[in-house]
C-alpha cells in the first residue's frame, strides 16, 4: 500500500467514523434524552434528504468550479464540526433542529467529494477505489463498536444518564481532525474550471428524464423511490426499537449490517451474472420483507437471533437492490447521460424517496406510542406490507435483461 493509498484509506475512514458515530443512534438520543416525538425524529432524519437535494448544487456550482477538492471538504468538514458542537450543547428538539439541517447540508457533499479526491489520485479507479472505499466501511463499524463495547453510552443507564449525547462531541472532534487533515490531502483542482457553466437541469440529473421512456427502467425507478419508504423506518427506528426493547450494545450489533454490506458486495458481480438484473432486485426487495417480518417478530431473550439476522439482511438489502440499480442505471444510460443518470437516480430516492419515507415513518411511529413504549410489532409490519406490495408489483411489471456486471 503506497503512501497516497493510506492517505486516502485514512480520508475515508474519518469520513463514515464521523457519519456512522451518530446518525445510527440519533432517534434513540432524540427520543430518549430530548423527548422528541416520532414526528420530530422524522424531521430530524428527514435533514438528510435535504442534504442530498441540495449537495448537487454545491458539488454543481463551487467544488467543480472554483476551488480544489480537497479544500472545499477541509472547510465544509470545520463547519461540520462547529455544528456538531452545537448539537451536543442542545437541551431541546426546537433548538437542535436547525444544527442537524445545517449539518447534513455541510455534510451531504462531502460524500462526493472524498470520491473526488480519491479519483483524482488514481491511475485505474475500477481496481483501486474499492480498496479505499472499503475503510469508509471499516470506521463505520469502528464508531459503533467504541459506542457499544468501549464507552457504553448506548446502553440503560447510559442514556438514562444522557450520556448518548457524548457521541456529538467524539464526532465533532473527528470531523474537527479531517477538516485540518483535509488541507494536506493532495491537490485536486476543479474538473470544469474555465468550461461553460452547467444548467440547473445538468446539475439535478434532469438531462436523464428521458430515460422514464423506456418502461423497464420507469417501472426500476418508481419502485426504487417507493422502496425507500421501507429504507427509512430502518434508519430511523432500528436502534430505538433494539435499545427499547433491552438489547445490550444495540449500536454495536447494528454494525454487523456493514460486515454483511461488504460481504454481499462481493458477491454482486457473480449473481448479476449468473441470475439477471430482475431476480437481483426481487432478492434484495425479498430482504427487505423478511428483515421487517423478523424484526416484529423478534425479541430481546430467546428471539433475539431473529433480531440478528434481520441486521444481517442489510447486506442484501441494500446492494441487491440499491447498488444492483446502481449498476443497471449505468448500463441503461448512454455516454452522454451516464452522470445525469446517475444524480437523477439518487435525487429521487435519497432526497424524494426518503424525504417522503422519514415522514411517513414518523406518522406511524406516533401512531403506535404509548406510556409504556411502542407497539413495535404492528409498527414493522407497515414496511413490511409495504415492500411486498412494491415486490408484488416489479415482479409483474418489470421484464427481464441481460446486464452484466463486470467482477
Amino acid at each position: 500500500m503506497n503512501t497516497i493509498t493510506i492517505r486516502l484509506s485514512i480520508m475515508m475512514f474519518l469520513q463514515f467514523f464521523i457519519w456512522g458515530g451518530w446518525f445510527v443512534t440519533l432517534g434513540t438520543f432524540l427520543g430518549g434524552t430530548l423527548g422528541a416525538s416520532g414526528s420530530e425524529i422524522g424531521m430530524a432524519f428527514s435533514t438528510q434528504s435535504w442534504g442530498a437535494i441540495i449537495a448537487p448544487f454545491i458539488i454543481g456550482l463551487i467544488a467543480d468550479r472554483f476551488f480544489n477538492a480537497e479544500r472545499i471538504l477541509g472547510i465544509l468538514h470545520l463547519v461540520g464540526a462547529a455544528l456538531m458542537y452545537m448539537m451536543y450543547m442542545s437541551t431541546d428538539f426546537a433548538g437542535f433542529y436547525p444544527y442537524v439541517l445545517g449539518y447534513m447540508i455541510a455534510y451531504m457533499p462531502t460524500l462526493a467529494l472524498v470520491n473526488s479526491v480519491s479519483f483524482g489520485q488514481m491511475t485505474d479507479p475500477s481496481k483501486e477505489f474499492g480498496k479505499i472505499r472499503v475503510w469508509g466501511t471499516i470506521g463505520w463499524i469502528v464508531a459503533g463498536l467504541v459506542i457499544s463495547y468501549v464507552f457504553s453510552w448506548d446502553s440503560q443507564q447510559g442514556i438514562a444518564d444522557g450520556m448518548l449525547r457524548n457521541t456529538f462531541m467524539l464526532c465533532a472532534i473527528a470531523s474537527l481532525a479531517l477538516g485540518i487533515y483535509s488541507f494536506t490531502l493532495p491537490a485536486t483542482p476543479p474538473a470544469a474550471k474555465g468550461t461553460e457553466a452547467a444548467s440547473l437541469g445538468q446539475l439535478l440529473g434532469l438531462d436523464a428524464l428521458a430515460m422514464l421512456k423506456d418502461r423497464n427502467f420507469f417501472v426500476f425507478f418508481a419502485s426504487s423511490v417507493l422502496i425507500c419508504i421501507p429504507l427509512a423506518f430502518y434508519y430511523q427506528n432500528a436502534n430505538p426499537f433494539l435499545t427499547e426493547i433491552g438489547v445490550e450494545n444495540a449500536t454495536g450489533k447494528m454494525t454487523l449490517g456493514q460486515v454483511s454490506e461488504v460481504l454481499f458486495m462481493l458477491a454482486l458481480p457473480v449473481f448479476l451474472n449468473r441470475f439477471g438484473i430482475k431476480m437481483t432486485l426481487l432478492l434484495g426487495m425479498a430482504a427487505w420483507v423478511l428483515r421487517y417480518a423478523l424484526f416484529a417478530i423478534g425479541d430481546a431473550e430467546s428471539g433475539l437471533f431473529l433480531l440478528i439476522i434481520g441486521i444481517a439482511l442489510h447486506g442484501i438489502c441494500y446492494d441487491f437492490f440499491f447498488v444492483s440499480g446502481q449498476i443497471y442505471t449505468n448500463a441503461k444510460a448512454g455516454d452522454k447521460v451516464k452522470s445525469a443518470a446517475q444524480g437523477l437516480i439518487t435525487l429521487a430516492t435519497y432526497g424524494v424517496g426518503m424525504l417522503v419515507g422519514f415522514w411517513v415513518a414518523g406518522q406511524i411511529t406516533d401512531n403506535y406510542a404509548g406510556d409504556a413504549g411502542h407497539a413495535w410489532q404492528q409498527i414493522w409490519m407497515f414496511p413490511a406490507a409495504f415492500a411486498v406490495v412494491v415486490l408484488v408489483l416489479f415482479l409483474l411489471v418489470f421484464k427481464q435483461e441481460d446486464v452484466k456486471a463486470d467482477a
